[in-house]
């Protein structure tokens, strides 16, 4: 499988890109999973559910599954902060490409998702500047970019050139987990 990050702050594009990303690879016949990176308390599960209830009651894991769907949810009985590599470690190795949001910060090659402050907003530090893992940049104000670079830049809303972009380097993705024990 091949792993990609998108990698940026919050409000740059990130979630909207994937949205659109997701099915251009898709149309391209790739199988796409996807790991995000959630930084607050958050919940898949709804109060009064069989799944709700039985994690309400103590389990460490409760699976639910049907004819189309699996969704596992584990609770952590000490606050873990799992790692890129712990999630990928999870998956199902069928897919083709998984697409990372989040884990800025992740020794995985990733796409910097990047627009420029809006008025009143602070400026934030380019993650290229001084990532090596940052392999291209999209953005919507190429222009503004505050400093030079020789990576490929994307036009943040043109999903189809980013899906062949990763297409044609996809050696550079291809994911080996024994290089992250």
């Amino acid at each position: 499988m091949k792993v990609v990050g998108f990698a940026g702050y919050s409000g740059a594009g990130k979630t909207t890109l994937l949205e659109r990303l997701i099915p251009a690879l898709k149309r391209l016949g790739q199988r796409v999973s996807v790991v995000k990176h959630a930084h607050h308390k958050f919940d898949i599960d709804h109060p009064g559910k069989d799944t709700w209830r039985h994690r309400e009651a103590g389990a460490f894991e409760v699976v639910v599954a049907s004819g189309k769907r699996l969704a596992l949810m584990r609770e952590f009985e000490q606050p873990a902060e799992l790692s890129v590599h712990q999630l990928l470690a999870e998956l199902h190795p069928a897919a083709d490409w998984v697409l990372v949001e989040g884990f800025r910060h992740s020794d995985v090659h990733k796409i910097e998702v990047w627009r420029p402050p809006e008025d009143g907003q602070p400026t934030r530090p380019l993650l290229y500047a001084d990532d090596p893992f940052v392999t291209a940049i999209a953005t919507d104000a190429p222009a503004s970019l505050p400093s030079p670079t020789e990576r490929p830049l994307f036009d943040l809303n043109d999903a189809e050139a980013i899906a062949q972009w990763l297409i044609a380097h996809g050696e550079r993705f291809e994911y080996n987990p024994e290089h992250h024990g």
